[in-house]
């Protein structure tokens, strides 16, 4: 039965953990203005305050309109009268967004809390006012028509229609289905559900700007009717690292002039990149990514080997090996190196690279995830290097892929994944995704993290069977 008594405990969020992780990826907005419209003070925080800290974190800070005055939360107070309670809500609203987005302005529309369908065209006028003021809107961010909470669907049906008109991405956001639903419910848009993943930032953010809703979190006294609105156990399922939309592309073609409106599509349905994208990036250029002529990435290779916590691996499995560039490097700390690619013509460039100086390196066909010719070699080995691999695959087949490339892992082997962090249009996950679904796969086979290495740019990460440090190892304690 759908409910709004948000006093109640509800779903217990962790039976949403697996399947909300699983979702294919929305990345983060590119071009053009992101607005998002709240129905209530606090709507803009529990669903999209991550949203707001990434952007903001990129020096692209959205929007935010907050359609009602929230006077409504609290009926029957002894503390607070409507007024009151809208002052208050007020403030709430400017310091959690604050904390999120300093740079965001924040537009409050004042509609009569819990009435916004009777007001429902001066709403639509008001919403369009302020969409049409400046810029394109590329993406537009607001509540899910399906909540059953009547605000929440009628702003959300005002800004598909707006949506529409305007050809900008619209994503609406769920928030009372984690409570009153459950996984097998049917009313759960799977289908059509996107996960933004969030950085640990942006979670910490996220979590101070919920507190930041005190009339919402915390009682206004001890009298039943100034009891929180929200159920701790509830506001806990809204700070995991992935926020849900329902993320639809733009119903029409943008003017030529205008950014591009297709920032929502490139994690929508995503799936993973085959062969063929591979054999066509060589194709084109000998060296794609530019890993024999740029700092960055001569920069990375050194941030990788040094990253090792052993000198030297008696095995060693390269998986995406490229031309061959870290291979090389790699094999000077190998006994027996295996190094595997997709494409056949970096495997040709990486054998001439390598020449007659490394007969101890074999390079063979195979993929991450890959089955029948792609199979990865079986081990096991005692490293496994993953580097700017993992987010040519979808979520579900990273997730599959994962565990089946920590079963080559020899006892004590160590795996070193290091991902590109930034937003590609072509691919299916970004890199920070990759490395969650790394730490929970490494986690649920008992490996240790050795090496929590983070920066704008990459991430690099190091897990192994064996726990000990590098002074361990090398008996400096």
């Amino acid at each position: 039965m759908v409910t709004f008594d948000g006093r109640a405990p509800g779903t217990p969020p962790h039976v949403w953990d697996e399947r909300l992780a699983a979702l294919p990826t929305w990345p983060l907005p590119r071009t053009g203005r992101t607005v998002v419209v709240a129905a209530h003070p606090d709507d803009e925080t529990l669903t999209a305050g991550g949203l707001l800290a990434e952007l903001a974190a990129v020096g692209r800070p959205a929007e935010v309109v907050v359609v009602s005055d929230g006077a409504g939360s609290h009926p029957g107070s002894p503390t607070l009268g409507p007024a009151d309670l809208v002052r208050r809500r007020v403030d709430e609203v400017r310091r959690a967004v604050e904390v999120l987005s300093p740079a965001s302005t924040v537009t409050l529309l004042g509609h009569p809390d819990g009435a916004l369908r009777e007001a429902r065209d001066e709403v639509a006028a008001d919403l369009r006012r302020v969409l049409s003021a400046g810029p394109r809107v590329a993406t537009l961010v607001t509540t899910w028509r399906g909540d059953g909470h009547r605000d929440h669907r009628v702003v959300a049906e005002v800004c598909a229609e707006l949506a529409a008109d305007l050809g900008c991405t619209l994503a609406e956001a769920p928030l009372w289905l984690w409570h009153w639903a459950t996984p097998d419910d049917p009313a759960v848009p799977w289908d059509a559900l996107r996960g933004l993943p969030l950085s640990d930032h942006a979670v910490v953010l996220k979590q101070r700007a919920v507190a930041a809703h005190e009339t919402q979190v915390e009682p206004l006294s001890d009298h039943p009717a100034d009891a929180p609105v929200l159920h701790p156990r509830f506001v806990r399922g809204l700070t995991r690292d992935v926020e849900p939309f329902v993320v639809h592309a733009p119903a029409r073609s943008a003017a030529p002039d205008d950014a591009p409106a297709a920032d929502a599509g490139a994690g929508a349905g995503a799936t993973t990149l085959p062969a063929s994208y591979f054999d066509a990036t060589y194709a084109r250029h000998d060296d794609p990514w530019g890993f024999t002529d740029r700092w960055y990435e001569a920069r990375k290779r050194a941030l990788t080997l040094a990253a090792l916590p052993d000198e030297r691996y008696a095995r060693v499995l390269e998986v995406g090996c490229s031309i061959g560039v870290l291979t090389a490097e790699l094999a000077r700390r190998a006994d027996a190196l295996t190094a595997t690619d997709v494409a056949d013509a970096a495997l040709d460039r990486a054998r001439a690279r390598l020449g007659d100086d490394a007969p101890h390196v074999r390079l063979v066909r195979g993929a991450l995830g890959g089955a029948g010719d792609d199979a990865l070699p079986g081990g096991p080995f005692d490293l496994v290097v993953l580097s700017e691999v993992g987010y040519y695959l979808s979520a579900p087949d990273l997730a599959a892929a994962l565990p089946d490339l920590l079963t080559r892992l020899a006892r004590g082997g160590t795996l070193l994944a290091c991902h590109w962090r930034h937003p590609v249009e072509d691919y299916p996950l970004p890199g920070d995704a990759v490395h969650r679904a790394l730490a929970r796969a490494a986690g649920a086979a008992g490996l240790t993290r050795l090496v929590e290495h983070h920066e704008a740019d990459l991430l690099l990460d190091v897990w192994s069977r064996d726990p000990r440090s590098v002074a361990e190892r090398t008996g400096l304690r």
